[in-house]
């Protein structure tokens, strides 16, 4: 991961995970400096992410929530040469690797819904080449805590996260960040 990019995250650890126009509008009025794109189609991303960008933020496409994109390579070659997106998040390491090829920002993004996926998570952490790893949900610090000691990705506590307090608690567990889709805490 490029220096600007790691300095952003670190300087402003609230991520707007936005879900809808309404919730893009409303982070563009923030300090936040990156967006997640949870929403949108083949026919409308480009208009939203020309709208962060003229906000001057980092637009991040979730790939894999965008309607009418396949979950292959070419799904990321099309935001690549099509749109202006600094990077992608997804669920999926092939679209995560081929987005690396592309020099995009990447962040791999796992729910960690029991002992199992996280032992998974522990035995291929080394393979995973992302810039960043979002865990979810983020508002269980201990588990925060865990994946951030093997691993030496910058952890995003994503979900679920609806307090300062709970904010807090990950940031303190070792999260580099928090992605929120909750307005409130966007000016926290």
């Amino acid at each position: 991961m490029d220096k600007y990019f790691y300095d952003i995250l670190c300087d402003t650890p609230i991520i707007a995970a936005v879900k809808d126009m309404d919730g893009l509008e409303k982070c563009l009025d923030t300090d936040i400096k990156i967006v997640f794109i949870l929403f949108g189609d083949l026919c409308s991303i480009n208009d939203i992410i020309e709208k962060i960008k003229r906000a001057d933020k980092i637009a991040m496409v979730h790939i894999d929530l965008i309607v009418g994109l396949s979950p292959k390579e070419v799904a990321v070659d099309h935001i690549k040469r099509n749109t202006r997106a600094d990077g992608i998040i997804s669920t999926k390491l092939n679209l995560i690797n081929r987005a690396i090829e592309l020099n995009m920002y990447t962040v791999y993004r796992i729910f960690l819904i029991d002992s199992m996926a996280l032992q998974s998570l522990t035995n291929q952490s080394r393979m995973i080449r992302s810039d960043l790893l979002e865990v979810m949900p983020g508002a269980i610090p201990e588990v925060i805590r865990k994946v951030s000691s093997f691993t030496k990705k910058p952890v995003i506590a994503g979900g679920l996260i609806t307090t300062k307090k709970e904010v807090i608690e990950s940031l303190e567990a070792g999260a580099t960040a928090i992605s929120t889709s909750n307005q409130e805490v966007w000016s926290l």
